[in-house]
């Protein structure tokens, strides 16, 4: 997650990071870095992309509820949608 955040923010930037805790994870910038991007500003764009999957779950749900209640059972809505 940290990774796709860091590249939400800077989509060409290049990175490598050991570890998954971007409160103890050492980010190496291969480009130096250049936009001065801040854990902060990551921490920031993650709790937007967890959000933003959040409320993508949520609807996905809300939809398929929706489907079923139109009387349409798992496998008919799996071959509408393939989930």
């Amino acid at each position: 997650m940290i990774a796709e955040a860091i590249l939400k923010i800077k989509s060409d930037a290049e990175v490598s990071i050991n570890g998954n805790d971007i409160d103890t994870c050492e980010i190496i910038w291969h480009d130096n870095n250049p936009t001065n991007i801040t854990k902060e500003q990551i921490k920031i764009k993650i709790s937007e992309l967890e959000t933003e999957q959040a409320n993508k779950e949520t609807k996905k749900a809300s939809g398929k509820q929706k489907l079923k209640d139109l009387g349409l059972d798992d496998a008919e809505i799996k071959a509408l949608i393939g989930v």
